[in-house]
């Protein structure tokens, strides 16, 4: 019996060399709508699907290849003698192959202008479906759904005739992935449309961007998956212009480097080490926010990532060529930058398109057997209701630096302490297991610097003793939520020592 193939695409990239293949082979080959009209002008002999099931295409294109003589095709076992007699009653001929690409329903509702009937339009019935029927049937039907594989296949059917178990079942294992992906794109954006907010099952799509050298350790696996509808804003969709491959470290890194310099309208350069900041400054210039940030922690940016917020010139690029620099997160490089940058052989260089909108879904954190979602952490010091509770009210110099310490604080591992005046970062405090150790730390860090300075914490002073460990350091405005039931006992302190304390009424754990 003379083999069968069924072709029905809509992205036709390789479709043509591919039939042309397999009509040298000696395949009848199947098709439907666009995909018939384009291969039979391009001179390849074409048999119409509804010729086969001797009915219609009906109803616009949505009921073509739903019918039990394709599918009959395409789920018969070709060793079940039952099988065999009842497609022999019913006319039923194999499918050999199937080559199917659905409708691009991820491509239409990303565009901005998309309606909802555009969007339903393009949800696929019949590929999926004869797709997930000649999956199931691997054992003797070879199910394409990527372009990449045309080739493999090719040669396996011209040096042996047939391919091969192994490839079959990988094939259909890529078929499956492919429909759970397209399905989670449709429930997800019809469950948005619902506004239903914590629906009964999530399911979340990710496609591999690279595999890894190894995880937070040599011994430990490790890849990265990006999102296929996540924002341009984001390390997942970074344009790498020179360096060797990121790290799982890397990637996490400037991550973290990226959600902080979002924070900053003005030139800011942001310093990273270890996914908590170790220098933020702010300039007239980029080149003056890098020096600031350099400054605020010259021994710690050693390895560090650095993420600048407008494009790297040449003065910039003198500065951060000084030291030794995992990874620089800029908009753009000028050429002058990236000849001397370049220089630098393992330096990863990486631009991202800091005016694309900046992502506002959830956040995802995986635990043992679990998923935690939240939103993302978006309340800034501008949506603060700021109360002053102190007698003595902040200067407006102490407010800009309050301002920017707690934009920074807000980026740090909990419990977080921020020491800055308003132009950069003097001492930060990470992931003490209490908040008067990661107050001392930071004012180590500032120390003579301290003196004038503002402290901002993530959360409420739950004792007075950090108030008294800012005010000997020289400390003259605080910024915390407020909260706590011991709020008075540190209010009196500030009144003690003259220091301005205001409340936001937001705390900004990190874990």
């Amino acid at each position: 019996m003379k083999k069968r193939a069924l072709l029905s695409v809509s992205d036709k990239s390789g479709i043509l060399e591919f039939a042309q293949e397999l009509e040298k082979m000696g395949y009848e080959l199947l098709s439907t709508g666009g995909t018939k009209k384009f291969l039979e002008e391009n001179g390849v002999a074409i048999t119409a699907v509804d010729e086969v099931t001797k009915f219609p295409e009906i109803l616009g294109g949505r009921v073509k290849t739903l019918h039990p003589l394709v599918h009959g095709g395409l789920l018969a076992k070709h060793d079940d003698a039952e099988h065999q007699s009842q497609m022999a009653e019913n006319g039923i001929s194999p499918i050999d192959i199937v080559c199917v690409n659905l409708y691009p329903f991820r491509e239409t509702i990303v565009k901005p202008d998309v309606t909802v009937d555009d969007a339903i339009e393009n949800i696929d019935i019949g590929g999926p479906t004869m797709l997930r029927s000649a999956a199931k049937n691997h054992a003797y039907v070879t199910v394409i759904v990527d372009a990449a594989d045309y080739a493999g296949v090719l040669t396996e059917l011209q040096n042996k005739q047939s391919t091969t178990p192994e490839t079959r079942r990988r094939l259909a294992a890529k078929v499956f992935r492919h429909t759970a992906a397209y399905d989670s794109y449709i429930s997800n954006y019809l469950t948005d449309l619902t506004g239903e907010e914590y629906p009964d099952q999530l399911t979340l799509t990710y496609e591999l961007s690279q595999t890894l050298r190894y995880g937070e350790n040599p011994h430990q696996k490790a890849a990265f998956y990006r999102s296929p509808l996540g924002s341009n804003f984001s390390i997942a969709n970074a344009h790498q212009v020179h360096g060797k491959e990121l790290s799982y470290n890397n990637i996490q890194d400037a991550n973290a480097a990226l959600q902080m310099i979002k924070e900053f309208k003005m030139p800011a350069a942001v310093a990273v080490k270890h996914m908590n900041p170790c220098g933020v400054g702010t300039g007239e210039t980029i080149a003056d926010a890098f020096g600031k940030a350099y400054e605020a922690d010259s021994t710690s940016i050693f390895g560090g990532i650095v993420a600048l917020n407008r494009e790297v010139d040449a003065d910039t690029a003198k500065q951060l060529a000084t030291i030794f620099l995992e990874i620089i997160i800029a908009p753009s490089f000028s050429d002058e930058a990236i000849e001397l940058l370049t220089q630098k052989k393992n330096i990863r260089l990486l631009t991202i398109p800091f005016d694309s909108k900046i992502s506002d879904k959830w956040n995802t954190v995986t635990v043992e057997g679990g998923l935690l979602i939240q939103q993302p952490d978006v309340f800034g010091y501008d949506d603060a209701d700021i109360q002053v509770a102190t007698d003595r009210q902040p200067t407006a110099a102490e407010l800009e630096a309050l301002k920017l310490g707690w934009n920074v604080v807000k980026h740090v591992k909990s419990n977080a302490i921020v020491v800055c005046n308003s132009e950069m970062t003097l001492g930060i405090g990470a992931g003490q297991m209490n908040r008067v150790g990661s107050a001392k730390i930071a004012l180590d860090q500032a120390g003579s610097a301290a003196e004038g300075a503002v402290m901002a914490s993530d959360a409420f002073f739950p004792m007075n003793d950090t108030v008294e460990a800012a005010a000997k350091a020289g400390i003259k405005a605080i910024i915390q939520p407020g909260g706590s039931k011991k709020d008075q006992d540190s209010i009196d302190k500030a009144n003690e020592y003259g220091i301005a304390m205001v409340f936001t009424g937001v705390r900004h754990f990190k874990h």
